[in-house]
């Protein structure tokens, strides 16, 4: 695995978002499993894991950080733990039509989610600590200030943002150097790149979750696949059957590509990402073993400027679907 900076961390090419071991895709997985996922990946070469606090069940909101914590205890130096702050979830809005998410970024609340973090991690410092949505009642320099506190005693060592925009990233920058932005960036969801130049300019990395488009984009699925309950992508307008005979162009594209490279179509999806931007690290997530070899296998797949920007310009050209998470102009 090769390995590039977010700022001044060392990370891998590809890292492990642990989200989906705990939630949204139908039953939690197997702890077990999931323990011996996770130090697979560790073996692998894959340094940056990411969790939440709130990434959990409903029996234990929590739940994810317990199991990353557990997981990465015997491999502790070696790997990047990176967990977010600043959300909780209120399912009565769904009834109302709003968003569950909702943000609570004040200091006393920080404070009380750092330690949490730690207890539950088990570790006494967290190495890349997000901001998982900006509160628009919260200034981000307030934010950034607390991270720079949190910095000095050692409970954290970098911070970041989730869905930030410029503005947020200059302004918090500004108070307290970020470290990475994480935000949702994948070939059916790139208008973050217009972030790129800021991110160049202040030295910022940029950590792309949803890389596959929720699954999408590796061409397992099609118009006639059926989720399991409490999988979420049941509910994903990229998955409709509408949706999958509309984005038949862009997976014809990403299969032919991967099979010039003797590769496959989510190899492609990432090693597009990776290719374009030196300080891009992908976090795909997954519970299967293959998948991860077939993840870990993108960081060797070398594209060039050109074929990039072929890509690029295909992508510009052909149909797509709504994506989760993306707001449609």
């Amino acid at each position: 695995m090769n390995c590039r900076k977010l700022g001044n961390l060392t990370v891998s090419s590809v890292g492990l978002g642990c989200m989906g071991m705990s939630q949204s895709y139908g039953v939690p997985a197997d702890k077990k499993a999931m323990r011996e996922l996770i130090a697979a990946a560790v073996d692998m070469g894959v340094t940056l894991f990411d969790t939440a606090e709130v990434y959990g069940t409903p029996d234990d909101p929590h739940d994810n950080e317990k199991l990353v914590g557990a997981a990465l205890a015997p491999y502790r130096d070696k790997v990047v733990l990176a967990t977010k702050f600043g959300i909780h979830f209120d399912m009565s809005l769904l009834k109302q039509g709003k968003s569950p998410i909702v943000p609570d970024a004040r200091p006393e609340t920080i404070h009380a989610s750092v330690d949490a973090s730690l207890r539950r991690l088990g570790t006494d410092y967290i190495d890349l600590y997000y901001q998982h949505r900006v509160d628009p009642q919260i200034p981000v320099e307030e934010v950034a200030g607390v991270m720079g506190e949190l910095m000095q005693t050692g409970k954290i060592r970098h911070w970041g943002i989730s869905e930030a925009t410029e503005e947020d990233i200059r302004r918090a920058h500004a108070v307290c150097p970020l470290t990475a932005v994480q935000n949702r960036y994948s070939m059916m969801a790139r208008a973050n790149e217009s972030l790129f130049p800021v991110l160049e300019e202040r030295n910022i990395g940029f950590v792309a979750f949803s890389p596959f488009a929720n699954g999408v984009l590796t061409g397992a699925y099609d118009k006639n696949s059926v989720f399991a309950a409490g999988d979420m992508r049941a509910r994903m307008p990229q998955f409709s059957a509408a949706a999958m005979e509309e984005n038949g162009q862009l997976l014809t594209l990403l299969q032919n590509i991967a099979e010039e490279r003797g590769a496959t179509c989510g190899q492609i999806a990432l090693a597009w990402m990776l290719c374009k931007k030196p300080y891009i690290v992908a976090i795909p997530g997954t519970r299967k073993r293959v998948r991860l070899i077939e993840n870990v296998g993108a960081a060797d797949i070398a594209l060039t400027s050109e074929e990039v920007a072929a890509i690029d310009a295909r992508l510009e050209t052909i149909p797509m679907s709504a994506v989760f998470g993306v707001i449609q102009n």
